[in-house]
């Protein structure tokens, strides 16, 4: 089970998983070693943001400044279900 997330905890993918880009949709994607997964367009930006240096509060508000229609609280979500899928790892703050 994972800890729950505090808006003070910098998120970041874990070793081994990259974003990037499908070379035959262009569709942006997370690469695991177990798979893949396709991302919609703010999911690739939440992702962006989440570099291990950023606070989940500064990635909530970096995305609510470009994405008038994602709340906080489905930022926070996203990185949660990808803490669940052990695609990604925080650094407590």
């Amino acid at each position: 089970m994972t800890a729950a997330l505090s808006p003070t905890d910098r998120p970041r993918l874990r070793h081994g998983v990259r974003a990037g880009t499908d070379p035959l949709s262009d569709r942006s994607i997370l690469l695991f070693p177990e798979g893949i997964l396709f991302l919609n367009e703010t999911a690739a930006a939440v992702i962006h943001h989440c570099d291990g240096n950023r606070t989940v509060t500064d990635v909530m508000n970096a995305i609510g400044a470009v994405y008038d229609d994602v709340a906080g609280d489905d930022v926070m979500s996203l990185v949660q279900d990808l803490l669940a899928q052990r695609l990604m790892v925080v650094d407590r703050g």
